[in-house]
């Protein structure tokens, strides 16, 4: 087999504030290709995943417990592709696989690390690549969303919120209401997410809707934002609520300052909020639970996978990644590569949701699949 070189996205140099742009660090190379060892495939990438902590990975230091990005090294994250080389007994070449190598053309895989797509599931392949994970861990094992909830999502219209949302949903909560920035998202989050109200926290008066909308108050609170939204929730807090605090997506902007939101101890106090920050370690047993109630929903016809599909370029995975900070796109960011995939794709809508999927295992030096706050 010929040796060639591959194109691979690189970590110029760290972070240092939030004013800078993740696709300003980030430059296009090609790298020399190497054979895969015994035990290890080639694969082709097809589809790239892109999520919001990219942006926090960058830094020289993350409160994120994952390792961050190296500077002169590809970054990693969630890519689906297909076998092209194999000296693996179980992967032969033509199956297309999950894995978290990606940010590259190529990627060499070894064992533990390549995870086959299973057929007849889901629509596409790239319906693996979503957040599923820590929004049924936030809604499920940390909020124990059930019938009768009042439930506020922040964030709804991402990755995660978009999931947390519909699974508060199919677990039976009497009322959800997700907050997000722009009329048409808040359409989205009512005609197609099937959410029963919807706040625009750009045009909307968050403490008016909620008071028409929740006059009880909320008993959940899943949140991906932080700051005034933060404040606002605690503001409609009915006695008993959890909040599940999954991320802080207003703090992860130029200006942002969502992760130091002011916190009315004595509303929590007299209310008995309980605040429940978490992280979602993506165990086998998250993992597991997620994918078992997942495709069940999916089968039938309780979950959507929100999703921006983009077309293009290892390139346009990268100026992907400042749209999304900057609020661009909605539900799961996925970039389908420039190559021979179309054979591996059967559905050509460019541009979003549709149904969702599945997720994987802990990655090489226990890089997880998803993000916490997308």
């Amino acid at each position: 087999m010929t040796v060639r070189g591959s194109a691979a996205v690189v970590l110029r140099a760290h972070r240092t504030n939030l004013a800078q742009p993740p696709g300003s660090l980030l430059e296009v190379v090609t790298l020399p290709s190497r054979e895969p060892a015994a035990g290890q495939v080639r694969v082709r990438n097809m589809f790239q995943q892109v999520i919001a902590a990219n942006g926090d990975l960058m830094f020289e230091t993350s409160p994120i417990p994952v390792p961050v990005f190296r500077v002169g090294e590809p970054l990693y994250g969630g890519a689906i592709g297909r076998i092209v080389e194999s000296r693996a007994e179980d992967l032969p070449v033509g199956a297309v696989v999950l894995h978290m190598s990606g940010w590259r053309e190529e990627s060499i895989l070894g064992p533990g690390e390549a995870f086959p797509v299973p057929d007849g599931v889901f629509p596409g392949p790239e319906y693996l690549l979503n957040q599923g994970v820590p929004a049924y861990h936030g809604i499920v094992d940390i909020a124990a969303v059930g019938e009768g909830d009042v439930v506020l999502v922040s964030g709804a219209a991402g990755g995660v919120g978009s999931m947390a949302a519909q699974i508060a949903k199919a677990r039976g909560a009497a009322y959800v209401i997700g907050i997000a920035g722009g009329p048409e998202k808040c359409r989205f989050l009512v005609d197609e997410l099937g959410l029963d109200a919807a706040i625009d926290h750009r045009n909307d008066d968050i403490d008016d809707r909620l008071s028409k909308l929740a006059p009880e108050g909320i008993s959940v609170f899943f949140d991906t934002v932080g700051g005034s939204q933060f404040e606002a929730a605690l503001r409609h807090a009915a006695f008993g609520a959890r909040f599940a605090l999954c991320g802080i997506l207003a703090g992860q902007v130029a200006g942002g300052e969502g992760g130091h939101p002011r916190l009315d101890i004595m509303t929590a106090i007299v209310h008995e909020v309980q605040i429940r920050p978490f992280t979602t370690r993506h165990t086998p047993g998250q993992i597991q639970a997620w994918n078992t109630h997942y495709a069940r929903w999916y089968a039938e016809g309780r979950i959507t996978y929100a999703h921006t599909l983009l077309e293009g370029s290892l390139a346009r995975a990268v100026t992907a990644q400042d749209e999304l900070l900057a609020g661009v796109h909605r539900g799961n960011v996925i970039v389908r590569l420039a190559d021979d995939v179309a054979d591996a794709h059967t559905h050509a809508d460019p541009h979003t949701h549709t149904h969702t999927h599945t997720t994987v295992a802990p990655g090489r030096d226990g890089r997880p699949d998803g993000d916490y706050a997308s």
